[in-house]
């Protein structure tokens, strides 16, 4: 018997999901879009198999909000992407966390958050969580002995590698063998990479998560979350949770996000190479103290990126040399390729001001009088993307080099 082909990643991205043959000899290269609210069966008893099927944990829909062709097509890419078991779909990036939270965590349970994460975990936590009798408790990989932390009632370590705003990078591989031993669930949000760079199930994760509005979708045209897990018995209680919320996006934002997918080699590597150029321009800036990039080489993870990762993507952020939040409002006005924007990880650059009470969070984080901006570089020539961030420096009355 000839065994399966391992396929690279990109060759997985262009076939993962791909219909099989409508009729035989023929079909379609793309998923069709199928629209439903109501599946219909040809028998009563046709309809309890399908139940049943359904409630043993096949991925089969009973009823439109379950998800048909399309949904299916994509959750198949994406679990092929993340090298897990199974994918669930959810109506954008914090509900997938949400889920997480939700399905794996009872009264009473204690969780481990690396302090670099995605700041709306933390109102998940003061809105609902902590309503439910969750505790959260947030710490540094970096510094914190994650061994003195776990109590008897730890039941998830959630990180983030590289964290929201700055991209610090864990010892990701040493921080869940470290939970695995203890019993501790390990999840991780993989938006940053996507998947393609980075595989957190591979490296001792038990689920990782995405915003797949961001690059996995790749055109500001999508809101969706993806909730993936690496066994059948997580699967069946992720699997539950997205039942009982009644979690579902339509066929159409599932068909844009798996076209997406289709690409998603080709964007990230001109992401990285558009943000590794202005990532070296920034850092000649007189403006600038300091750059966050997890690929340069003064990046204080950058070992660890280099081990762990095969590429970085186009976020990047900058600290000003001037305590001048005038200044720095009056730089991002200023530019016209970059437009401001809260979101991230489609084909154009974006520009936001990171909130200082956020920077906060981040104990990595030591000078609160400097302005932080964070950049989305998109997939427009570098050089012009160069100019007109100059150009802003000199409109916000700065030195260039």
């Amino acid at each position: 018997m000839n065994k399966k082909v391992q396929l690279r990643p990109d060759t997985q991205l262009v076939h993962g999901g791909a219909p099989k043959l409508a009729v035989p000899g023929a079909g379609p290269i793309n998923v069709p879009v199928v629209r439903t609210s109501t599946v219909r069966f040809d028998s009563v008893d046709t309809l309890a198999r399908y139940s049943q099927r359904r409630q043993d944990g096949e991925r089969i829909a009973s009823y439109g909000r379950h998800g048909l062709e399309t949904h299916q097509a994509l959750e198949e890419a994406v679990t092929q992407l993340e090298g897990g078991y199974r994918s669930w779909l959810t109506p954008s990036g914090l509900s997938a966390i949400a889920l997480v939270f939700i399905a794996l965590c009872e009264p009473g349970d204690h969780v481990l958050v690396a302090d670099s994460v995605y700041s709306p975990v933390r109102m998940l936590d003061r809105t609902l969580l902590a309503r439910y009798g969750v505790t959260l408790d947030y710490f540094s990989p970096e510094r914190d002995d994650l061994r003195t932390l776990i109590r008897p009632n730890t039941r998830l370590l959630y990180l983030e590698s590289p964290g929201s705003l700055l991209f610090e990078v864990t010892d990701f591989p040493a921080l869940a063998a470290l939970a695995r031993e203890q019993g501790v669930l390990v999840v991780s949000d993989n938006t940053w990479s996507s998947g393609y760079f980075f595989q957190p199930l591979r490296h001792g994760a038990d689920v990782t998560l995405q915003a797949a509005t961001k690059y996995l979708a790749g055109h500001s045209d999508v809101m969706q979350g993806v909730v993936t897990v690496n066994d059948a018995q997580l699967a069946a209680r992720i699997g539950a949770g997205h039942d009982a919320l009644g979690l579902t996006v339509g066929a159409d934002d599932a068909y844009l996000t798996l076209r997406g997918i289709r690409t998603l080699g080709v964007r990230m590597r001109q992401h990285q190479s558009n943000a590794l150029r202005i990532a070296a321009h920034l850092q000649q800036h007189a403006e600038v103290s300091r750059v966050f990039y997890p690929a340069l080489p003064d990046h204080p993870g950058h070992r660890l990126w280099q081990r762990d990762f095969t590429g970085a993507n186009g976020l990047l952020s900058f600290a000003f040399r001037r305590a001048d939040a005038r200044f720095a409002a009056d730089f991002v006005d200023a530019l016209t390729l970059f437009a401001i924007g809260a979101s991230w990880g489609g084909y154009e650059s974006l520009a936001l001001i990171a909130a200082p009470s956020r920077l906060a969070e981040h104990s990595s984080w030591h000078d609160a009088r400097l302005p932080v901006v964070r950049l989305h570089v998109g997939l427009e020539d570098w050089q012009d993307l160069a100019q007109d961030i100059d150009a802003a420096f000199r409109q916000a009355g700065g030195e260039t080099p």
